[in-house]
């Protein structure tokens, strides 16, 4: 415990250590003293800590220095059935743009608003032309999915994916999560740039690299409402059985593998923090029980750790797990599953405003 204090930058004023990150309805100070998180108040500070050690490992997210005008420029536009497919690229900061798809349904009346949806792509090299439909998995291709169902959907590559060929450390960024992070978050500026778009109805959607990416995203992106993860975590103790060598290689963080020796009780973070950093928003998981890489009894356990979070905040009906027996894939009914929460919550508009209702409640332990 010692010796990852002395690993926490000096930047985030030395957070408190938490050597149990099940344990979640506490606040600590730097002398290890523990009061019982009881209010709004004490897990706004808990999740401060969260924060400043996701920041020990993923780097400082930017601020306004790189939040240049987002200089949209359209590359090209193509009429779907339902919606128009537009290829777009944004400048998310200083010398970077990064190359998007942006949906729009074609039933759209002029002045009305529709919910968006963020649309992050997993590891393929097509990077974001799988969501849209291009890929050779129709498992994966949400965005299409959504925006007939009428969303906004904006997908936009990962660092060195698809189109987008920047190396974010050239951009002196610690890690690439942190670089993703910061175009999603770019990203959703763009979307509350649209007209079409309700401002306070914006969600993410991502599988495997997608997945995590959009947990990642959601954690530092309090406009984004509603965040959808398949196949995207399990607790660190329990990814490959504790060895975390797939989590340390540059496309992700390589903090862990130089600062933190891939040792998930050298990590001064875990997934049920990050599940609960997400609360009172909703929170959304697809883990199959034969997924080889994210195993599901870890998964369980992030939200059974997260679950008296969302319901000291009065949200315990806006967490939820579905877990089909399937391998690392995004099967077709929990997909719909996963779409019928993200209209419970942000809504579909259709010609009015719809009203967001409860979420689902978190199912039992998968058998």
């Amino acid at each position: 415990m010692i010796a990852t204090i002395a690993l926490l930058p000096w930047f985030l004023g030395q957070a408190p250590i938490y050597p149990d990150h099940d344990r979640l309805l506490v606040v600590r100070d730097l002398a290890g003293r523990e009061r019982p998180v009881s209010n709004a108040a004490d897990w706004e500070e808990r999740r401060k800590h969260v924060l400043d050690h996701v920041q020990a490992v993923m780097g400082l997210l930017p601020g306004k220095e790189k939040r240049v005008p987002l200089d949209v420029q359209v590359v090209e536009t193509a009429d779907e059935a339902t919606y128009r497919r537009i290829k777009l690229t944004y400048a998310s900061e200083p010398g970077d743009r990064v190359p998007a798809w942006l949906l729009l349904p074609k039933d759209l009346k002029p002045g009305e608003k529709r919910p968006a949806m963020l649309c992050l792509h997993q590891t393929v090299a097509i990077g974001k032309d799988e969501p849209i439909g291009r890929g050779q998995k129709p498992d994966l291709h949400y965005a299409h999915e959504l925006a007939q169902r009428g969303y906004v959907c904006l997908a936009p590559d990962y660092p060195r994916f698809g189109e987008h060929s920047t190396d974010p450390y050239t951009l002196g960024y610690a890690s690439a999560s942190m670089k993703a992070i910061w175009d999603n978050i770019r990203g959703v500026d763009l979307l509350l740039a649209r007209d079409e778009v309700f401002p306070d109805r914006i969600g993410v959607i991502g599988h495997s690299l997608g997945g995590h990416n959009s947990i990642f995203t959601g954690v530092f992106e309090q406009r984004i409402k509603v965040v959808v993860s398949s196949c995207g975590f399990t607790s660190f103790p329990k990814y490959m059985k504790g060895n975390l060598t797939g989590w340390s290689h540059d496309g992700y963080m390589p903090r862990i593998r130089t600062r933190y020796g891939r040792d998930p009780k050298q990590m001064p973070f875990d997934f049920p923090e990050l599940i609960a950093a997400l609360a009172p928003r909703a929170f959304f998981t697809c883990s199959p029980i034969r997924d080889d890489n994210f195993d599901v009894g870890g998964v369980v356990d992030c939200l059974a750790a997260a679950q008296p979070v969302y319901a000291l905040l009065g949200a315990a009906d806006r967490l939820s797990g579905a877990y089909p027996d399937a391998p690392h894939t995004f099967p077709a009914e929990t997909r719909e599953e996963a779409y019928r929460f993200i209209d419970r919550v942000i809504g579909r508009s259709r010609g009015g405003a719809a009203s967001p209702g409860a979420a689902p409640s978190l199912p039992a332990r998968p058998g």
